[in-house]
């Protein structure tokens, strides 16, 4: 399946085949590396990389990606970029696609993004907007899949502020046949536009589901999912935001409401004792970890198939 050229902006623009087309060259990777097998496929390729916003796991996955594919990659922090000082995306996505094979973006403005990619002749990869997080989301199908041995029919609960993970996970769930259901108090839940999208994009065994009562989206999953309750640029809002999800925390309680077998994911990084426990995140359910490695093969299987 050849998907050179195009941009990873959000799952939606992505069939279920091409999505599983990822997710198998990911585990494919992944099975290279853990055994040592060579697989330098962007040999001389370029990646620039624009943050906006801080990170761990995205910009080290990234920077590790290409190096393991082969390619350079290039951390340009807004500090580095004279976007930074006024001058119009567009200018800075033009020039940049005369000297990368793919531009990387993780900022705040999910327009941002769009007009990145419309101005680029290179494809843009979202690292994460306010809106979505897509490579996130990959590599949250990856895990799923690893461990429960498929997606279609299970049932995932979010728990938590309906963001841009939320988001994700509606649009990626739908196109692969989960049930996801996101729990959230009023005022934080995801937006109804993207519940909407995800709803239409449903096949036969995917649902989509928005409710108040975290017990009642934790019944019977498969797979329990959370994730801070601040997310960057709402630091001011965090009192206020710890009061009003106060009683959507992932704890063992409502553990015991999922099915036996379930699965506990936070994408990282986590506020332990505030919208998960350290018993859960640190419990024989947790794949918490392995979740964040998979960003790793994630996000080659993305450069693969794009630069590729």
């Amino acid at each position: 399946m050849n998907l050179k050229g195009r941009d990873f902006i959000s799952l939606a623009d992505f069939s279920r085949a091409e999505i599983w087309h990822l997710l198998e060259l990911a585990r494919d990777l992944k099975e290279k590396q853990k055994k040592g097998i060579p697989h330098r496929i962007l040999e001389g390729k370029t990646l620039a990389m624009i943050f906006q916003k801080a990170s761990t796991r995205t910009r080290v996955s990234f920077e590790v990606a290409m190096y393991h594919l082969g390619g350079l990659a290039m951390f340009l922090s807004k500090n580095d970029l004279q976007v930074g000082r006024g001058e119009p995306v567009q200018d800075t996505a033009r020039v940049l696609a005369r000297y990368c094979d793919g531009i990387l973006i993780r900022t705040f403005s999910h327009q941002e993004v769009l007009d990145l990619a419309r101005y680029s002749e290179v494809p843009v990869i979202n690292g994460l907007s306010n809106d979505l997080h897509p490579t996130q989301v990959l590599a949250d199908l990856l895990t799923i899949w690893e461990h429960k041995g498929d997606l279609n029919g299970l049932k995932l609960a979010y728990i938590g502020d309906g963001n841009n993970v939320a988001n994700s996970l509606m649009i990626g769930g739908a196109i692969m046949g989960l049930e996801v259901t996101v729990a959230s108090p009023p005022g934080y839940a995801p937006d109804p536009q993207v519940v909407a999208t995800a709803r239409a994009l449903a096949g036969d065994a995917a649902k989509i589901r928005v409710v108040s009562d975290p017990r009642d989206a934790a019944a019977g999953a498969h797979v329990l999912y959370t994730d801070v309750w601040a997310s960057m640029g709402q630091e001011e809002e965090a009192a206020m935001r710890r009061k009003a999800l106060a009683s959507y925390q992932v704890n063992g309680e409502l553990l015991k409401l999922a099915a036996a077998d379930a699965v506990v994911m936070h994408c990282l990084p986590a506020h332990r004792g505030e919208e998960i426990t350290d018993e859960v995140m640190e419990g024989p359910q947790s794949v918490i970890f392995d979740e964040a490695e998979n960003r790793l093969h994630a996000h080659k299987a993305i450069l693969a198939a794009l630069l590729g």
